[in-house]
Formats: structure tokens, sequence, C-alpha cells
């Protein structure tokens, strides 16, 4: 099979999975919904219940789960091919504990109103995943731009930010505490469609920046040597992939809160499926992305209704024990 036939073939399955996913979510709850009776009142929610929970309450969140699963997941395999190993996640170089500790930050301050018309603690988030960008990559460029740099600067980062974290939460009452603790647990619950339209632009261009380098992710696998020899502007490639992938990750986290293990799931479950070529796997991963984290969506929300779970508690729940299968099978 040709590697243009394969490409097609590969990518066709991970956006029909993404389809299915998608299509079928809004129809799954503990309030079935006719669905003839919501599309008629499209433009009129407030005369039928059914458009109501259809359009207002499960399609929002439907599509921004999609959204950020889309981001989380090209975001890891870019920052695999970054830091050349198959376990890096796009929280390892500290943007979601940026973005977690601005947002705390904001719950902290009572930022509980608009500014420039976004509600004040994604504003704060999303500020504080651009510190941890601005921070890391400062770091690196002055001390030569290695990923070992990058990577030792986003981990002591995240420990920092951590500790912030805890500082701001014994400072807090009781319920800003709650929802800080919330927030940390990452969900699209509360998400509307104004978010989707905001994050839509930033998180798409970043992504298709990065699909632009597949073909250099494929050379750098083979030894910065290589790669140079073959053309690549191996600091340009890691400083685009770095701002796209974390300004990526910035756009969902800063509304969601952190959802981890995605970004380490689906690439790594792609790549053993379709092996490690950057052109296949970059838009696969993007595309299966959208239907994991849709699939866990509706998990949580279905699982124990009418009560729903954190979807960062069901992705963590499914990534721990994915990791330590890895370690062991890497051992």
């Amino acid at each position: 099979m040709s590697s243009r036939r394969r490409f097609i073939r590969i990518v066709a399955l991970a956006g029909l999975f993404a389809a299915i996913c998608i299509g079928f979510a809004p129809l799954i709850g503990p309030q079935h919904i006719d669905i003839r009776a919501a599309w008629a009142h499209r433009h009129d929610l407030a005369q039928s219940p059914d458009a109501t929970i259809l359009f207002a309450a499960r399609l929002p969140r439907i599509l921004f789960a999609a959204l950020a699963g889309m981001a989380l997941a090209g975001a890891g395999v870019a920052f695999q091919a970054l830091l050349k190993n198959p376990l890096a996640t796009p929280y390892t170089l500290g943007v979601s504990s940026g973005a977690a500790c601005g947002a705390v930050f904001g719950i902290l301050m009572g930022l509980d109103g608009l500014i420039l018309g976004i509600p004040g603690i994604q504003v704060a988030g999303f500020c504080g995943a651009l510190l941890t960008v601005f921070l890391v990559y400062s770091l690196g460029k002055r001390t030569g731009g290695s990923t070992h740099t990058l990577l030792l600067a986003g981990v002591t980062l995240s420990f920092f930010f951590a500790s912030l974290i805890m500082l701001m939460q014994y400072l807090a009452d009781f319920t800003q505490t709650y929802r800080m603790i919330r927030w940390l647990m990452g969900g699209v619950d509360v998400v509307e469609y104004t978010a989707l339209y905001r994050s839509l632009p930033g998180v798409t261009i970043a992504l298709v920046l990065l699909w632009t380098r597949a073909s250099e992710y494929n050379l750098l696998s083979t030894g910065e040597i290589t790669a140079r020899s073959r053309g690549v502007n191996v600091e340009r490639c890691y400083h685009v992939t770095y701002v796209c992938a974390s300004l990526a990750v910035a756009a969902v986290v800063s509304v969601t809160g952190p959802i981890g293990f995605v970004g380490l799931i689906v690439p790594h479950t792609l790549r053993l499926m379709v092996g490690s070529d950057h052109r296949i796997l970059l838009p696969a991963s993007i595309l299966s992305g959208a239907g994991f984290l849709v699939l866990c969506d509706t998990v949580a929300r279905t699982l124990f209704a009418p009560a729903e779970i954190p979807v960062g508690v069901i992705t963590a729940l499914l990534g721990g024990p994915f990791f330590i299968h890895i370690l062991m099978k890497k051992r």
C-alpha cells in the first residue's frame, strides 16, 4: 500500500471514530430526548425541554470536549517529538501548572466578572499559561535552548506553581477552596458556545502549524545531526513546536482546568497501531483525541447519573494504570 493511500485510510478511520463519538454522545444521558422535537425547536429553545437539553446543555460541552481532545492529543505528539520521549505529555513543560496557578489566583482574588467579555477566571488561567511559556522559553534560550533545559525548566516551574497553589488554598476561605479543588479536577460541564468560539481559532492555527512540521519531526527522531544535514532548522523547529503546542494547551486548559493523560494515551496507542511516522501519527492523534475525550466525558456524565464526575478524574483513572503499564513494558 502506498504511503498516500495509507495516510488516507488511517486518517479516515480516526475521523470516523471522532464523528461517531461526537454524533452519538449528545443522544446519551440520564434524560431521554426527542430528536425531532429538539430539532423542530432549535431556534426557540424555551419552547422545548428537549431542544434546551440538546443544544444548550449537551452539544456545547461535547464540541468543546472534542476541541480539547484535539489540542491535548496533538500537543502530546508534538512534545514527544520535541523531547524524543514517547512518555512526554502536554503538561511536561509546566503549561498546565501555570494555567492552574493563574486560575486559582483569580478565584482567590474574586475575579468572577468579565474581562473584555471573557470570564475573569479563564483570563487568569490563560495569563498563567502564557507566563509559563515565556519563562520556560526564556530560560531555555538563555541556556542554549536544548530540550533538556526546556524539560528541567518546565518541571521546576511545575513544582513552584504547585507550591503557590497550596499556599493560595491555605489562604482561601471554604467556598474559594472548594472552587479551586473543583477547577483543578478538570471538566467541560460549564462550557458554553462562546468559549468554543474563542478557543477554536487559536487551537486550529496551532495544530495546523504543528502538522506542517511533521516531516521535520521524523528527521529529528533520527538525531539532530542527521536532521541538520537534511536542511532542518532545528532551533526554529523546537521554538515553533514549543510555542504552538503550549498555546493550544493553554487555550483549552484555561477553560476546562487540567485534563491529564489525553496527550499520553492517544498518541502512544496510535503509535503502536500505525507506527511513528508523524505525517500520519499527528493528524490521526488529533482526530482520535477528539473522539477519546468526548467518550470519556460521556462516561463522566452518565456513570453515576444524575450526578456527574469531572472528566479529568476519568482520564486520570485511565491514565495512571496506562502509564504504569508503559513503564513496565519499557523496563
